[in-house]
């Protein structure tokens, strides 16, 4: 969600305000645009405008889809320019709306973490992980940054490693142990004089490093092309030639979710779905110079659309409605019988 470009090769101001032109020119993207120009400016320095981007998102007549990560944002600004109290209070309301998506949990736990707050962090983010990961076979994607976390901030209170802790052994891939990238003694080698401390902190600095940018790679999910019923019927109605492509709407439904399994059991990471409709595909054609017609064309709208923030996160979380907008719960529908695909 925020920039990782460091800040001497970016002008931020310049960044933020380029995406709030491109906002306004894509008003059904503005939400995930406003956001990182909202982070362009924190790293500019300049939090007041920070939040009136934050502010603006959250009066906006539009419903968000993300109002939970707007608030953890705002919240974690705040609290860096003096508004503890209105920080704390925003913390509060986030934990007790009891979010699906693990992003704000780690955002505020890492805020109060950041502060000293080291026993509500640790409470935040057991919270987020027994909220999302209790029974959940396999931990998605974007709940890991909560596990390490969570064993972060165990580690820096001395507490004794549970299942959690364990489960985010198994799931880090870095030649260096978690317990070593959070071992709370490594700040003092950072000031000794002895060269072979010195060389342990580096390798560790630079194994975390190579974790950090692995989790970059994917800046973005692969993500998958979903039509809801409408848009399909009209799309094929309008392009004869993707007729072959989408024989009909129950078929796409069974292929994405077949499409996404498959990719999950590759090992595929960070796996999402984007919602495409008929003006916006269009749209994208004509930016393109291409036909809409143009079958080729169709996971390059997806892609953009990933890249735009619109996707959402494959599978949903436990309880949630599935994705193909049936209104079921995701477990008793697509999902009914993914224990035994999987």
């Amino acid at each position: 969600m925020r920039p990782d470009t460091p800040a001497e090769n970016v002008d931020h101001p310049a960044e933020a305000a380029r995406l709030e032109r491109t906002a306004a020119l894509y008003p059904e993207d503005a939400e995930a645009l406003l956001l990182q120009a909202a982070a362009h400016l924190e790293l500019a320095g300049d939090r007041p405008a920070a939040t009136a981007l934050y502010d603006r998102l959250l009066s906006s007549a539009d419903s968000l889809e993300t109002p939970h990560l707007v608030r953890a944002l705002k919240a974690s600004n705040l609290w860096e320019y003096g508004h503890e109290a209105e920080a704390r209070a925003i913390i509060d309301g986030v934990r007790t709306a009891s979010p699906r998506d693990p992003a704000p949990w780690v955002i505020v736990a890492e805020s109060l973490e950041s502060h000293d707050e080291l026993e509500a962090a640790q409470e935040t983010f057991t919270e987020g992980v027994t909220l999302l990961l209790t029974d959940v076979p396999e931990p998605p994607y974007s709940t890991h940054p909560l596990l390490y976390g969570r064993h972060r901030v165990r580690r820096m209170l001395g507490v004794s490693h549970d299942e959690w802790d364990t489960l985010a052994d198994t799931l880090h891939s870095s030649s260096v142990s978690l317990d070593e990238l959070h071992d709370p003694k490594r700040v003092w080698s950072l000031g000794s004089d002895n060269p072979a401390e010195l060389e342990a902190e580096i390798s560790r600095l630079r194994a975390e490093l190579g974790a950090f940018r692995e989790a970059l790679s994917r800046p973005f999910p692969v993500a998958v092309l979903h039509w809801p019923e409408g848009e399909l019927a009209e799309l094929v109605g309008a392009y004869a030639s993707l007729a072959a492509e989408y024989p009909s709407h129950e078929e796409h439904l069974a292929t994405i979710e077949g499409s996404l399994r498959e990719l999950a059991a590759s090992g595929t990471p960070n796996l999402g779905i984007v919602t495409g409709t008929v003006p916006s595909y269009e749209a994208f054609a004509a930016s393109e110079g291409a036909s809409p017609g143009d079958v080729d064309l169709l996971p390059q709208y997806a892609t953009t659309l990933a890249a735009r923030g619109r996707a959402v996160v494959w599978p949903p979380q436990r309880g949630a409605s599935c994705w193909c907008g049936s209104g079921r719960a995701y477990g008793e529908c697509h999902g009914a019988d993914q224990d035994r695909r999987t």
